[in-house]
C-alpha cells in the first residue's frame, strides 16, 4: 500500500516566512513507499547487483558515537560507546550518472518530480493551514539562493526557495540541467527516493552509527574526517562554505555549489566526501533523544560491557521544534556548512529531514551488509 502524502511542514514553513502560501509553507511531492511504487518504480535489476564494486570495505570496530566539542547539540549527546559489524559503503554518494542509470533502467519518477496532493498534505500540517493556491501545488524543491547580506540565521526562508521545476535533473529550476555534472552527487533527492534506488542497487542506506564509525577513517576520535585540522586551514579538504553565510562566498574550496565527487582526498578508509558536498540520508529515524534512550539502553541490556552493538536507531521519531513529520538522519554537511552556521563537516553533527523531503543539498551514499 502506497504511503500518504506527506509535504513537509518544515518546508510549508519556509514559504510561510517567506510570503508565499501566506499562512503555509513549502509543499513537496508524494511521499509514496517507492520500495512498492509499481507504476512508477517497474520491475528492474540492476546487472551489477550483488558486485561491491566502487565500494569500500569498512573493518568492524569499537568507538565513542557523539559530540566531542564545544560546538555539539543537545542531540549528539550523551556520547556513548558503540561497536559496528563490518560492512562496505559507497567510496562516493551517489552521481547525478548513477542515479540517472536507475531512472533511466525503472522509469523512477523522484519525489520532487511529482505533483503534490492537497488532501494528503493537509493531514500532516497544523489543523486549519488554508490550502495553498492549485499553481503552488505542482512539482518542485527548495533551491538556495545566497542573500546581498547578513540576515537572521534562524529564517531559513532567506535563502532556501522553493522553485517548481527543480529537481535531480533541473538542480536549480526547469532551466537549468545536468551538463557538465554529471560526476557530481545527485540532489533534491528524498529519503524515498533513495530507497529506491538503494533496493534497485541491491543495497542499503547505512545506519547513523556506520555513517559515523566510516567517517572516522581510522582516526582516534577526529573532530573532522580529515583529522582535528581547523576549518579554516582546511578548504583542501571538503566542499563546504568559506566567508561569511549566506551572502559571502569566498570559494576557497573551488566550488561555490557541488564538487565533482573525488574531487578532495579520501578518509583513511577510501571514502570520499564523508565531509560536506551533500548532505546524506541515513536508515535512521531520528529521535532528538535517541543518544539519552541509547545509553540508558546499555546500562540495562549491557551492564558488563555497557556498549550498543550495530544499533539500527529509535523505533520512534521525534523533533522537538515540529511534531508533524516523521524524520530521518542526515550526516555529513553540504556545500552551504560553516561554523556560523551549523558545523555540519563535523563526524558527530546530526540534521533531520521528513522522509518526502528534497531538497539542492540532499543526496546519499549507499551501505551493503558484509
Amino acid at each position: 500500500m502506497n504511503k500518504p502524502d506527506t509535504r513537509n511542514y518544515f518546508t510549508l514553513l519556509l514559504l510561510v516566512f517567506s510570503g508565499i502560501l501566506l499562512s503555509c509553507s513549502q509543499p513537496q511531492s508524494k511521499a509514496e513507499d517507492a520500495s512498492s511504487n509499481k507504476a512508477e518504480t517497474p520491475e528492474s535489476v540492476n546487472a551489477n547487483q550483488g558486485s561491491t564494486e566502487g565500494m569500500v570495505l569498512i573493518p568492524s570496530g569499537e568507538f565513542v558515537m557523539g559530540g566531542k566539542s564545544d560546538q555539539a547539540e543537545p542531540d549528539e549527546l550523551p556520547r556513548h560507546k558503540v561497536k559496528v559489524s563490518s560492512f562496505y559503503m559507497d567510496a562516493t554518494e551517489v552521481t547525478n550518472e548513477q542515479f540517472n542509470e536507475f531512472v533511466e533502467a525503472t522509469g523512477y519518477i523522484t519525489v520532487a518530480e511529482r505533483d503534490i496532493d492537497w488532501n494528503q498534505l493537509k493531514q500532516n500540517v497544523p489543523p486549519g493551514t488554508p490550502k495553498p493556491a492549485d499553481s503552488l501545488l505542482k512539482a518542485g524543491s527548495l533551491v538556495f539562493k545566497g542573500t546581498k547580506g547578513p540576515v537572521d540565521l534562524n529564517d531559513l526562508s532567506q535563502w532556501w526557495e522553493w522553485t517548481i521545476g527543480a529537481n535531480w535533473r533541473h538542480p536549480f529550476g526547469p532551466e537549468s540541467d545536468l551538463e557538465g555534472k554529471m560526476d557530481h552527487p545527485v540532489v533534491h533527492i528524498c529519503y524515498d527516493d533513495a530507497l529506491a534506488y538503494a533496493k534497485w542497487a541491491g543495497k542499503r542506506l547505512p545506519t547513523e552509527a556506520e555513517w559515523e564509525w566510516a567517517s572516522l577513517g581510522g582516526l582516534e576520535d577526529p573532530k573532522y574526517p580529515w583529522g582535528n585540522d581547523p576549518i579554516e586551514e582546511s578548504a583542501d579538504k571538503a566542499n563546504f562554505w568559506q566567508g561569511t553565510f549566506p551572502f559571502r562566498n569566498i570559494e576557497e574550496d573551488k566550488y561555490y555549489y557541488t564538487a565533482p565527487v573525488r574531487s578532495y582526498p579520501a578518509n583513511g578508509y577510501g571514502l570520499y566526501d564523508m565531509a560536506g558536498n551533500v548532505w546524506e540520508w541515513c536508515a535512521d529515524k531520528y529521535n532528538h533523544w535517541a543518544y539519552k534512550q541509547e545509553a540508558r539502553a546499555e546500562s540495562k541490556t549491557k551492564e558488563e560491557r555497557n556498549i550498543s552493538v550495530d544499533p539500527k536507531g529509535p523505533k520512534n521519531f521525534y523533533d522537538p521544534t515540529d511534531p508533524y513529520g516523521e524524520k530521518f538522519v542526515l550526516r555529513g554537511g553540504s556545500y552551504l556548512c560553516s561554523d556560523t552556521y551549523c558545523s555540519g563537516y563535523r563526524v558527530a553533527r546530526r540534521m533531520r529531514n521528513t522522509r518526502d523531503t528534497g531538497m539542492g543539498h540532499l543526496g546519499f551514499r549507499c551501505a551493503r551488509d558484509k
